[in-house]
């Protein structure tokens, strides 16, 4: 998830692209870049790391111009440095994309064979270098943008820019958002709405496969393929900083809302269909290697063991290896017994969990072989192991972890897929129905987030009680931990996850009418003994507030709250589960009136002991 911000007019661009990208920033800041034409010339700066970098560039070497593009990188592809940093060029093109080209390894390959040399390791440059290839055959600008596009597979907002053509710029999209600023001869473009609002109000929201041509002052929208369109603006009246979180209250919340996206992020390019494979592009470790692999260790802190404890699950039953799970603070002051053999996971949004870091040292020293699972490309735990699964989240804000977890979930779920296919526990007949769940995982968490309403109205039917129960069991005992970890962050109630089938080990003592029960009861393999731990709860007077699947009347008719989740594989149903139990713990935050996006005495990275 990257930042792009365009802006062709009669003001001198750079300082508007600039502050357009400090608006940004929150959707990437490995590096950032800016390109200007002036004078016919393209001129272009790129810095590694956070704006302020490129901010200072700019200010010791001024640009001019009145059309610039402008970038702020999450990298996919290729790691943080100057030479991937957008705006990349090829021949007379530049421009900035934001999404994944999932077949450009085949394009580049072709483009290689065309004598073009490549600077990067991104994705994005292949784009520049389709452009330049149709022009060298004789086609414009436009038209060249046009044939290329329709030659990618994947996500793309693109703005490009033109020594050929230095009074127009384009914009386009595919799968990735683009808002385009319409003002008096001067437009922008952008990822989001808030670069735009300081300039005018007045926008209009690209659709998939729809352009648009900037040129002596008129903005012409047409569809990639070339068919003219008629696009009404919309005018925006939103404070800047409600704009930043899309009309949401909290980031939280926000982010809550991107999962399906940030699940089809983390799937993109990884599901060979046509070879019936999954790609993990930088797992650092080949298949010879894996099949070495004879137990599995993972280690994580807080939501990050919660998903590594969903791993075990999914490694044990498909995979057929012995895993452990041990938080990493322990794990470190004890001494493992692992060695070769052993397939150490660490798991960790930010890359740098100084528990997590130590649990890889101490690992690399006893000779294990070690992977992680991150969301920040070239973090410390990422460059320490000798592979990574990079989870396409995007930055996230709230404190509280949310579609990082579930992105976590689908890394380890892709990792499954690839150590099963090697050590032949998993066959292509048993692979291909798990491409498919994966494939309609998105759709069913689209259907999961209609659960927002009826989470606020539980949460304010108990927002009064002063401890909650969660039970789950299986696959989904690990959420039962993650939806109370969620509720005691952000609400500040006392909350306690707990194996269904314990609950008569003592918990059962805390039951009365005060307390609310959150039973995970989908149909699974389980259902029946779930059923048997909620009527247990029933009998000693426990409010339940039950999660089961559509169409489940026995449950409604138990319960004293429900909440409808779609029919699912029992190996997804951690991650559809996860979002019911997010919004509940989100709402009863906010009816509470607490700070939702920075709960008190928590960080968003632990990076001390």
């Amino acid at each position: 998830m990257c930042g792009i911000v365009g802006y062709i007019g009669q003001q001198p661009a750079p300082p508007i692209i600039l502050e357009g990208l400090q608006k940004l920033e929150y959707r990437g800041y490995d590096s950032a870049g800016i390109c200007t034409i002036d004078g016919g010339q393209a001129h272009i700066r790129r810095s590694k790391g956070k704006l302020v970098n490129l901010a200072r560039l700019l200010a010791a070497v001024p640009m001019q111009g009145s059309v610039a593009i402008g970038h702020t990188r999450w990298a996919t592809h290729g790691k943080p440095t100057e030479t991937n940093a957008h705006p990349h060029k090829a021949g007379p093109v530049v421009l900035v994309h934001n999404g994944i080209i999932e077949n450009y390894l085949t394009l580049k390959k072709d483009l290689h064979c065309n004598n073009h040399n490549f600077k990067s390791d991104t994705d994005t440059e292949v784009i520049a270098h389709l452009i330049e290839h149709e022009m060298v055959r004789g086609s414009g600008f436009e038209e060249a943008v046009r044939a290329a596009l329709q030659e990618l597979k994947g996500a793309y907002a693109v703005c490009l820019v033109s020594e050929t053509e230095p009074g127009m710029m384009i914009a386009a999209k595919h799968g990735s958002p683009l808002v385009v600023g319409l003002g008096d001869r001067e437009f922008m473009v952008a990822s989001d709405i808030p670069p735009i609002l300081p300039h005018t109000r007045e926008m209009v929201f690209l659709e998939d496969d729809e352009m648009v041509v900037f040129k002596d002052g008129s903005a012409r929208f047409s569809t990639v393929s070339g068919d003219s369109l008629t696009k009404i603006a919309r005018h925006i009246d939103w404070s800047p900083l409600l704009a930043e979180k899309d009309g949401y209250r909290h980031f939280m919340l926000k982010e809550i809302f991107e999962q399906p996206r940030t699940v089809q992020d983390t799937l993109a390019g990884r599901l060979l269909e046509d070879e019936e494979d999954v790609c993990l592009e930088d797992l650092g470790l080949n298949d010879s290697e894996l099949a070495q692999v004879r137990r599995i260790c993972i280690v994580a802190c807080g939501t990050s063991w919660h998903s590594g404890l969903v791993g075990k699950y999914l490694l044990e039953e498909h995979c057929r290896l012995p895993v452990e799970v041990d938080i990493a603070s322990e794990f470190r002051y004890r001494n493992p017994v692992i060695g070769p053999e052993t397939l150490l996971i660490a798991i960790s949004q930010s890359g740098e969990t100084a528990d997590t870091l130590a649990a890889v040292r101490e690992a690399t020293i006893r000779g294990a072989r070690t992977i992680s699972i991150c969301n920040v490309i070239d973090s410390s735990i990422a460059r320490e192991t000798e592979g990574v699964i990079y989870t396409h989240a995007g930055p996230e804000i709230g404190v509280a972890s949310t579609k990082a977890f579930v992105t976590q979930l689908v890394a380890l779920y892709l990792l499954m897929l690839r150590l099963g296919r090697v050590g032949g526990s998993i066959t292509l007949e048993r692979m291909l129905p798990h491409f498919a769940t994966l494939l309609h995982l998105p759709a069913l968490m689209e259907r999961a987030l209609r659960l927002d309403s009826a989470a606020e109205s539980i949460a304010r039917r108990y927002q009064h009680a002063g401890d909650f129960l969660y039970l789950g069991r299986g696959i989904n005992y690990p959420i039962a931990l993650e939806g109370a970890l969620k509720m005691k962050e952000l609400s500040y109630i006392h909350a306690e996850g707990y194996p269904a089938g314990e609950m008569k080990h003592g918990p059962i003592a805390l039951i009365d009418e005060n307390l609310p029960v959150v039973v995970l009861a989908l149909k699974d393999r389980h259902y029946q003994k779930v059923i048997s731990n909620m009527e247990e709860v029933i009998a000693r007077g426990g409010r339940v507030i039950a999660i089961c699947t559509e169409g489940d009347n026995e449950v409604a008719l138990k319960a004293e709250s429900v909440m409808y989740l779609p029919e699912c594989s029992e190996w997804i149903a951690p991650i559809l589960l996860s979002i019911p139990l997010q919004l509940l713990a989100y709402h009863m935050s906010s009816i509470k009136g607490n700070d939702v996006d920075q709960p008190r005495n928590l960080a968003k990275s632990v990076t001390v002991e």
